[in-house]
């Protein structure tokens, strides 16, 4: 019979335990991953960063293995936080600039599909960007793709290009 002061609740569980080390290691192999400077911008220990780089060259499937299961160990040592926050904030920051693009595209292809209409409706939202060039451009792409077996023609790419600065002054 167990006295309810020997047992203790306040402790986690060992799945509990386990779940929050995976996602620690899970955390630490997302490191490798990241590119020299995205590295250099995290907050970690000299330890640890070594750890990851030294991940990085190891080809044999054992080993990288093992380095992984390192990374874990030195993860579940320190504060978690900030590495995660600013992984979630890399993410953040591709899922805006992927979401961008696809309006550039998007922007561009209705350009190319509707010609004249779709201008008129480019300057109404965006009134500071150059209409004269983006009217010339769409017009020159257009008669480029007649002529050409290329879905993206030169104008096409210099038309997305434009595009892309102008939706990038846009409040």
């Amino acid at each position: 019979m167990t006295d309810d002061a020997d047992h203790d609740d306040s402790r986690p569980s060992k799945s509990a335990r386990k779940r929050h080390s995976d996602d620690l290691q899970a955390l630490g192999e997302a490191l490798i991953e990241l590119s020299d400077s995205e590295l250099d911008a995290l907050p970690l220990p000299e330890q640890l960063r070594d750890a990851v780089l030294l991940a990085r060259r190891i080809t044999a499937h054992g080993g990288l293995y093992r380095q992984k299961q390192y990374i874990g160990k030195l993860m579940r040592k320190l504060d978690a936080e900030p590495i995660r926050e600013a992984l979630e904030a890399k993410r953040n920051r591709e899922r805006v600039e992927a979401i961008r693009f696809h309006r550039i595209e998007e922007w561009r292809d209705r350009l190319l599909r509707e010609g004249a209409e779709a201008v008129a409706s480019f300057k109404a939202e965006f009134p500071q960007a150059d209409s004269n060039a983006v009217s010339k451009l769409t017009e020159r792409a257009r008669k480029e793709q007649q002529t050409s077996k290329e879905k993206i023609t030169p104008a096409g790419r210099e038309l997305f290009r434009l595009l892309r600065d102008a939706l990038s002054r846009a409040p």
